[in-house]
């Protein structure tokens, strides 16, 4: 059935049982909490990209926590994440899954200018980086193993030899992400940079967007399900991308995933719920009321020890959500990844949607972010910390996540076990020690961090 159909179907319903009035007690119809309020608009459009980490709008719908809150929501995929974000700016969407970059990239007015703030973070985790078969071939020999399969993690160090022979050559060495602001492009250059492989600047104030300056290896932009299809044929030499399209390569017999982002950054914060600031001041118990649905979705996916996982897979692998293999899809979201074809290996973090407190909108991911694009030119001078406090401050909304969770634990939905402590929250996470070059991560000191990296800009402009 259609989408938009069902939800005119459900609403009809909902409808009809609202105005029998004080009967509707008998039969469950979920009643608004007093504190709350009524949504202001009801009727929405939600976007996304074909990626299982879109799961808790999938399932807030499927499982009806929209509808419990007064909410009929259409879901729509959309064809790319430029496309996505402008139907935010525009309207079309009321909000949207997206990378966790997007709302500070378009709030700092990198690209597209608009200010878009996120009350929720969707996950951890969930990507990968993935080498053709060819490369792989050549990087073996360079990878230490144990009882005969290779030692996890993989380090760029081992692909180094391989770029430095093609830049010798002359010849281009390619690979691709899905967006410059994304997570996967900071996530790829991270994991290249920590191996001496140099992904390149950007330079935005000399009119040079491309990224590719002084790089040893190019990174350019492909869409998240055009991944295998560009490996395949030789188009790109590898890819960063969130899931099933590193386990469609393992599938298909095309690529093997070398390295997951939980092992470049352990419990890595990757996309972000993002709305303008325009529509959650305008419609404030609407915007809460959505990330009280997502909160829940979000459990219920992590809930008894990912038990729920198998049925979440099955609603993902519907075309009008993923619509990738059953298979494919299960072979990350169950708590397995497999590298090299048979080398499945137990990942049970590889996706958290609710364990780590992951949806809360912790200042000190957006600031991780904005370093990135500092490090390598998209922000083109040098800021000051409290720069990056502000713009933070501006997108991360934990004040919006707040009242939604109260809500929920008032109505004993949840419990303040299942959030931060609240009355001493900062938003910023202790200093993090788990990245694949050892480096710590100290969120309150910005630009200390960002003088830690060899390669990297720091106080100077291109």
């Amino acid at each position: 059935m259609n989408t938009a159909i069902t939800h005119r179907v459900k609403r009809s319903l909902v409808l009809a049982i609202k105005t029998l009035g004080a009967a509707s007690l008998l039969i469950g119809t979920p009643i608004a909490h007093a504190a709350l309020g009524e949504p202001e608009k009801d009727e929405l459009t939600f976007g996304f990209i074909k990626l299982t980490d879109m799961a808790p709008i999938a399932i807030a719908y499927e499982n009806g926590y929209f509808e419990d809150e007064g909410l009929y929501v259409t879901i729509e995929a959309q064809a790319n994440w430029k496309v996505l974000l402008d139907g935010v700016i525009d309207g079309k969407l009321d909000g949207a899954h997206m990378l966790a970059g997007q709302p500070l990239a378009a709030t700092i007015g990198y690209g597209t200018k608009a200010h878009i703030v996120t009350p929720f973070s969707m996950d951890l985790n969930g990507n990968a980086i993935t080498v053709s078969n060819d490369i792989w071939a050549q990087m073996k020999p360079n990878i230490p193993t144990e009882n005969g399969k290779p030692v996890h993690p993989i380090k760029a160090d081992a692909m180094k030899p391989i770029v430095d022979k093609y830049n010798a050559e002359g010849k281009p060495f390619n690979m691709g992400m899905v967006f410059p602001v994304s997570t996967h492009n900071y996530e790829l250059r991270y994991w290249l940079a920590a191996g001496d492989i140099h992904p390149g600047f950007y330079a935005p104030h000399k009119g040079d967007t491309s990224g590719t300056i002084d790089a040893q290896a190019l990174l350019s932009v492909t869409p998240p399900p055009q991944m295998p299809a560009t490996l395949e044929a030789g188009t790109i030499l590898g890819y960063c991308v969130g899931e099933p399209w590193n386990q469609q390569a393992v599938f298909k017999g095309i690529g093997v995933p070398v390295v997951t982002d939980y092992e470049i950054w352990k419990n890595n914060p990757e996309k972000v719920f993002g709305m303008t600031k325009e529509f959650t001041e305008k419609y404030p118990n609407t915007t809460a009321r959505v990330v009280k649905a997502l909160l829940r979705a979000a459990k219920w996916l992590d809930a008894k020890d990912n038990a729920n996982r198998p049925a979440a897979v099955k609603i993902l692998s519907q075309s009008n959500y993923v619509g990738a293999d059953y298979e494919v899809i299960a072979n990350s979201m169950t708590g397995t990844f497999e590298y090299e074809k048979g080398d499945k290996r137990s990942v049970p973090d590889f996706n958290v949607f609710f364990r780590y407190f992951a949806t809360f909108p912790y200042y000190s991911d957006a600031v991780w972010y904005l370093t990135q694009m500092r490090r390598w030119g998209q922000i083109s001078e040098p800021k000051s910390d409290q720069w990056y406090f502000d713009v933070a401050a501006s997108v991360y909304r934990p004040d919006i996540y707040k009242k939604a969770a109260l809500e929920l634990i008032e109505e004993g939905t949840m419990t303040a076990a299942d959030f931060p402590e609240f009355d001493s929250e900062t938003g910023f996470r202790s200093p993090q020690k788990h990245f694949i070059d050892n480096i710590v991560y100290d969120g309150t000191a910005p630009n200390t961090y960002l003088k830690k990296f060899p390669i990297g800009l720091k106080d100077e402009t291109l």
